[in-house]
Order: structure tokens, then sequence, then C-alpha cells
């Protein structure tokens, strides 16, 4: 979580000490210096202090000060790339960062950053802020597994900001409005109803339209789709599924692997299970969908549309 510096606190002491203050990063705003920028500012402050034959104990001080300074820009700057990345995935809804706020076309403001101190797991999953969406980077490629403990990039989600872009399917029947994607037209032929916002739906009949053309051996990871739009809670929970929103796709259940459905050790550690290949991941993340297996509470068979967390991936 990004670590702020209080300036009532560090400001009081500094005065005592006839120490020149140093300005800190504002808390829950985008950017405003560059990592190096703040460096050179702080860098020309002690140097000052120097000179002006401040006390050694206070150029320690102050020292202190710039380190922090240094460790809340280096956690700034990637959040605010992610911010950047947020606006570019959905240019049909979003239109800029302002400050503390994710501003929307309509005019819409969402904050960013909700000031609550720092979170548990937990929390972040069951009341989240936008900046919470990127507190994990999502790993792209054949990489991630096993995840970490409650490593779980795309799992957090800040709801208002879904519902407002695909709609709430307890108000509305959004399948009706979906698009029909065909699965796997040679060889399973079926359809499957998912949300045509953002591009979604034709993201996902590229998916199957390449999946189409992987080796037969595939087939048995891919079908039966288990299912696509379902207005539904995620299992155990008040949250609402990104099924609801008609951008998550689950496949075939013979060879998946859901993190409920494992004993968790002595330890309370879930084992880590999966048989899903990589060919199949690689061409979801190449039309922007994560997989639910890079998650520490894995499920293997759910892919998701989440262009933003592709796009910030590493």
């Amino acid at each position: 979580m990004p670590q702020t510096l209080e300036r009532s606190r560090f400001a009081g002491r500094a005065n005592r000490s006839n120490v020149p203050a140093l300005d800190p990063p504002k808390p829950g705003s985008a950017v405003r210096m560059t990592i190096e920028t703040r460096g050179r500012a702080a860098i020309r402050q002690l140097e000052c202090a120097r000179v002006r034959g401040v006390p050694f104990t206070s150029l320690v001080m102050i020292s202190g000060l710039v380190l922090g300074i240094a460790q809340a820009g280096a956690l700034e700057a990637p959040r605010a790339a992610a911010l950047a990345t947020l606006v570019r995935a959905y240019p049909d809804f979003l239109d800029r960062v302002d400050g503390n706020d994710l501003v929307w076309k309509d005019g819409t403001r969402q904050r960013i950053d909700d000031g609550k101190p720092a979170k548990t797991f937990e929390a972040m999953l069951d009341d989240p802020d936008i900046k919470d969406m990127f507190a994990m980077t999502y790993p792209a490629g054949d990489k991630g597994l096993a995840p970490a403990v409650n490593f779980d990039p795309g799992r957090i989600r800040y709801t208002p900001l879904f519902v407002k872009m695909y709609g709430d399917c307890q108000r509305s029947n959004l399948a009706a409005d979906a698009a029909t994607v065909v699965w796997l037209r040679s060889k399973y032929g079926k359809t499957v109803k998912f949300a045509k916002i953002n591009g979604a739906a034709a993201a996902l009949q590229k998916v199957s339209d390449e999946l189409d053309r992987l080796p037969g051996r595939f087939l048995e990871y891919l079908r039966p789709l288990q299912g696509s739009y379902n207005c539904r809670p995620i299992a155990g929970t008040n949250r609402p599924s990104a099924h609801g929103f008609g951008i998550a796709i689950d496949i075939a259940a013979a060879h998946s692997h859901y993190w409920q459905w494992s004993k968790p050790d002595a330890n309370g550690r879930i084992a880590y299970r999966n048989e899903i290949p990589w060919e199949i991941v690689r061409v979801f993340e190449t039309h922007g969908f994560i997989w639910g297996g890079k998650w520490y509470h894995y499920d293997t068979m759910h892919f998701e549309y989440r262009p933003e967390l592709l796009m910030t991936a590493k």
C-alpha cells in the first residue's frame, strides 16, 4: 500500500530544531514530481541546511526525510502509471485522472484513494477503492505459479466502477444487450452471451477462434463450457461476480481446480493445483483476459476480461 508522510508530524519537529521542513507528497494524489526530481529537490535542501550550519543530528533527520520522500515517490509512480493505463483501457468511458479523482467522460468523479488506513487483504476484497485494484501486479506469460499467499491480482474489484460501465444485473437484464460469441466454431459451435461493452465480446471471439486452431488434444480443457454471463454473487460472499457483468467465462471443469475444493494444510495454507496448459492461458492473455489460475485463491477454469491489468502486467 502507498506510504505517505504526515506533514504535521514532521513539520513540527523540524521547526523545533530550526530545520527547514520538507513538503511531503500529498496522499491520494497522482504523482506531482518524478522520483528523480524529488531526490534532487531534497538533496538541495540537505545541502542548504549543511551550509547554514544545521547540527549533525538535524542533518540525520533530514536524511531520513529524503529517504521517506524517495520511498513515497517509488510507490506513487507505479500507481500513477496504472491509473493512466486504466483510462487508456476504457476510452469509451474514462476521461482522465484529476488529483484523487477518476473522471468519467460524463463528468462523474470517483475517488481513487478513500483515505482509509492500510487495509488487510480481506478488507481490500470487501471494501476496496480504485487504488486497491492495482495493489498486485498481474504476472503475464508463462510464470506466476504457484502464487504467494493472498496474491490474487484481479480479484480486488471496485464494484461501482464495473457497475457504471457494464450495468447492474440485479436491476436490469444485461444478457439482453450482450453479444453472442460462438465458442470453437469448427469443434464445438455452442454460443455464449458476453458483454459487448469495451470490446469484451469481440476479444472473446478472437480467443475462441485462436483456440479453435489448437490441436485436438486441447479440446478436453475447453468443452463443455461451464458458463459465462451469470447474475450471482461470488460463492460465500456478498460481492458481485464478474460473471454478473458479462466479462468472465469458465472453461471445461474436467481439468479445473478451485481453492475451496482443497483442504488447507496444518499451517492453513492452500495447496496449489492446476492442469490448464500454458497454450490456452497465452491465448486468453493476448486478448486482455486474466486467468484465475494465477491467484493464490485459484480458480483455474476462470478467465476474466481485464485489459487494464494486462496493460500493466510484468
